[in-house]
């Protein structure tokens, strides 16, 4: 790791939460971007010491930015954006348009995320291959996870305010939605 870095951000996608790292050479006008370990970016000798680098993260290629803003003298600051939102807004956002569970199977730890626009679930990373059907209190979402069958149920809150209530079951035990 590099005395450089200047910024480090955590970035929950529905394939999992991406770490980002930035090193910016104020001297050497050196840019570097790290995802989850992997360097993705270099720039070295840049002139230009404010701007902006724009990468993609995760598997659907989601568009982010690091913005490089001089604050006073030899001081910057550094901003992640995801899909043109500051991170804090996207993440706010995020939280209205997926749900997420944490669980363990088998001794093995599983994220499995819900996009409730298109009902595309992932766990860990894959996107899982699921079997809708209608009932008479909403849908149900159908998957397995290694041999335990899932349900993801959708009902109406019954409010307006609150919308849709996503549920998952595994073996039939409801699982406590996380927050992000």
């Amino acid at each position: 790791m590099s005395n450089d870095l200047a910024g480090v951000w955590e970035v929950a996608l529905s394939d999992g939460v991406h770490r980002i790292e930035f090193e910016h050479g104020t001297t050497t006008g050196k840019r570097v971007i790290i995802i989850d370990g992997k360097e993705i970016l270099r720039r070295d000798w840049m002139f230009k010491l404010v701007g902006k680098e724009t990468f993609s993260v995760g598997k659907s290629e989601t568009k982010a930015t690091i913005n490089i803003d001089a604050v006073s003298g030899f001081a910057y600051e550094y901003t992640l954006e995801i899909n043109g939102k500051s991170l804090k807004q996207y993440m706010e956002n995020r939280s209205k348009v997926t749900s997420t569970w944490v669980l363990n199977l088998d001794g093995t730890d599983c994220r499995v995320v819900l996009e409730k626009d298109t009902m595309d679930v992932w766990c860990n990373g894959q996107n899982i291959e699921t079997a809708g059907e209608f009932v008479d209190d909403g849908t149900e979402t159908h998957f397995t996870l290694g041999d335990h069958n899932c349900c993801v149920k959708a009902v109406s809150s019954g409010k307006r305010r609150d919308g849709i209530i996503h549920t998952l079951l595994v073996d039939g035990t409801e699982i406590a939605e996380c927050t992000e």
